[in-house]
């Protein structure tokens, strides 16, 4: 009986210890890289965020009605809005950069847009 309490107890020793360096290392990992954002990556809220703004915007541009934006693409990261497409004319690529400055969240916009020839 001595003995198998003995070995009972070596290996539940040895399941903790195990658990224990797995855990060590684990969570260290998961806090660094977690659902926080850097200079290159959206957090989970910043996506979330992000994906309202451009919603917006294109809201914006679909219903203005002096011009048509159906060449224009929305991209939004950390509240930057990059317009990128094309339209007709100078006029139309300027109002288009106002739609979206204008628009709630929006922090910048690079109007990225080109004129059609």
């Amino acid at each position: 009986m001595k003995n198998a309490i003995d070995y009972w107890q070596k290996t539940g020793t040895k399941v903790i210890t195990i658990l224990w360096i797995s855990a060590a290392t684990t969570v260290p990992i998961l806090i660094t890289t977690g659902c926080a954002g850097d200079r290159y990556h959206e957090s989970t809220g910043e996506s979330i965020d992000d994906s309202a703004i451009t919603v917006r915007v294109k809201g914006a541009l679909g219903g203005d009605s002096q011009y048509k934006y159906d060449d224009v693409r929305v991209t939004t990261f950390k509240g930057t809005v990059q317009l990128s497409g094309f339209v007709s004319n100078r006029d139309a690529r300027n109002h288009a950069g106002d739609l979206a400055k204008n628009t709630e969240g929006v922090k910048q916009v690079e109007n990225s847009i080109a004129l059609k020839e």
